[in-house]
Order: C-alpha cells, then structure tokens, then sequence
C-alpha cells in the first residue's frame, strides 16, 4: 500500500462542520468543489455538457449520505493487515471520539418476500445471489414492536469504507444524514444500522437498514431506478477519457461534487470470469469527510464499488479495492 492519508473528519470539542470546512488546510477556498444546492448544466466540463450525465450525477447525489460515527471500537486494529502502518483511530479505541465521512445508498425492494433491484432482477450483481427470504413481512423493528404485517418492505444498504466504519459495534452507532444538499436541508436519519460486511484489507464496509416507511423506500427507490435507466444508455461508450467525478460531504458539510481525471487503475487480482479486483488513483478534489464516498469513473463499469480513501504523498488521491470489468 502507498503512504495514504486517510480523509475521514475528526471533529474535534464538538467543533461544527462549518468551521472544519472554513479552517481546511488540503483546499482552502474549495474552489473545484461545487455546492450541490447550485449544481447546474454549465457547472460540467464543456465536453461532458449532457443532460443526461448532469441528471445522472444528480440522481448519485440523491444516493449519498454523510455518516457520523461517535464512538472507536476496542477491535479496531493497531495496523493495517500485513504492513507495519496504523490503522487509522487505533490511538483513540474504545472513546466517544467524533468522526465523519460519506457513504452510497442503493435499494433494494421486497413484496411477500422477493426482492427486485432498480433493474427489476432478483439477484445481486455481480454475486448472482438470489433476492428472497422464506419472511413474507417486513422484518423492521417498527413492525416487530407493533406486531404489524406488511409484506411491502424496502433494505436499505450504505456503502463506506472500513476506516470509517470498523464493525458492528460502531455500525450500530452511525448515524447518516440522507438529502443533505444545503445548511437549511430537512433532516432525514437513519439510525440503529447493523453491519453486513467489513472487509478490511479492501477498506469496504456495507451496513443495512430496514423500513416500511413507503415514501422513503420508494423515493430511493426509484432513484436507484433513474440512475440505472441512464446507465443503460452507456456512458462508458460515449465518452473515451477517464473522467471520474465525486459527490461527498467534506469536513461533514452538506453535499459537494468535484470532477478529475483517473490517473490509474491499478489491477491486481481476478475477481471471477468478468471482473478483476482493482484499486483507482484520480486526481479529483476531495477532503477530510469524503472517505468513503463513492468514485465514479467513466470508462470503467459504473457500478464497481470503488469508495474514496484518501491522499497520497504525489498529492494524487486513492480508492478502496473495487471491481473493474475485464471489457474495460
């Protein structure tokens, strides 16, 4: 692994995001990071001036989630699996201390048991794994307190990485803040998470969330929808350069999107038949808060998991381990 700094916020004496975003050292005025309250059109770069890719990274943005963690488990490692290099908040285990990042929701939605992704298909992709469970109701802990029975439900899953999120007990006390596009957004929260996976030495985590809550299932829903009916028109084919752009909350403020170019695409291990596991370098603006966030690279599969890391000493940035395409 090259010398990375990891850009997870640590806010500290309860310090307000503002003053975190006003005080940054990495990029002090922020310039190439683009309020998503005043996203528009012109805002993208002249050959990438298409409605369609513009709606595409509205609908991403719709996806994405600041996460804040107030708590350091006492598992997190003192280093990193098989190199002499601390893992980040070992120093800190097992106190309150106060961090934030970005996360990628996508949906999945379940009618008496069977669920369908935004493609409408019945297993996950790449995995091929069925979609079903022998519960025909909605297993949310509204339902199970009230003794309700709805067989209309909607899993809600948020991808990170495990910097941000170590495991279960950490998983258990994040907290994200969904459609925060501005300071004066509403606020809407999904709490009391739990974990699905952490993979470490991939720096991923996924944690789950579940509700019969229909307007906000189907509002996410049906985002998750948009953003695959304008995938389907194959960005990757209509554009030949490595454009790469990412939508996070940096310093734990409200929704920005930069725009870079991929630097590398760093191929190290076959996946299975179609894929190969990867690791990204781009040149995209981030901050401390944008762990986590998802990158999205055009010319690549679009849905390859890759989330953001952090910088490195070439003043390049780096993401987790993902899945490229073997077509790519």
């Amino acid at each position: 692994m090259m010398n990375c700094q990891y850009e997870v916020e640590e806010l500290e004496n309860g310090e307000a995001a503002l003053e975190a975003f006003m005080n940054c050292t990495k990029n002090p005025d922020h310039k190439n990071f683009i309020p998503m309250d005043k996203f528009t059109l012109n805002d993208l770069p002249l050959d990438y001036r298409d409605q369609d890719f513009f709606d595409l990274i509205k609908a991403t943005a719709d996806l994405t989630v600041r996460i804040g963690v107030p708590f350091v488990s006492e598992n997190r490692p003192e280093y990193w699996p098989k190199e002499n290099k601390k893992y980040p908040f070992s120093e800190k285990r097992n106190t309150t201390t106060s961090r934030t990042g970005t996360g990628k929701i996508y949906v999945y939605k379940y009618i008496d048991g069977c669920g369908f992704d935004g493609y409408g298909r019945n297993f996950k992709s790449p995995t091929g794994t069925k979609l079903e469970t022998t519960n025909k109701y909605c297993p949310c802990q509204k339902c199970q307190d009230s003794g309700e029975k709805k067989n209309v439900w909607w899993e809600i899953f948020i991808f990170t990485a495990t910097h941000l999120v170590y495991d279960e007990i950490e998983a258990s006390k994040a907290v994200c803040r969904l459609f925060y596009d501005a300071e004066d957004s509403e606020v809407t929260l999904l709490e009391n998470l739990s974990l699905v996976y952490a993979n470490v030495e991939r720096d991923v985590c996924e944690m789950k969330y579940v509700t019969c809550d229909a307007e906000l299932g189907d509002k996410l829903y049906q985002t998750v929808q948009l953003c695959y009916d304008l995938l389907k028109k194959n960005f990757e084919g209509n554009f030949t350069s490595k454009f790469v752009f990412i939508v996070s909350h940096p310093h734990g403020s409200s929704k920005h999107v930069s725009f870079g170019r991929l630097q590398d695409n760093e191929r190290y291990e076959e996946l299975n038949a179609d894929y190969d596991l990867s690791k990204l370098t781009y040149d995209t603006p981030t901050c401390p808060g944008s762990s986590g966030a998802k990158v999205y690279c055009l010319g690549l599969n679009m849905s390859g998991e890759y989330v953001h890391r952090g910088s490195l000493d070439s003043n390049l940035n780096y993401s987790s381990t993902g899945f490229c395409s073997k077509k790519c």
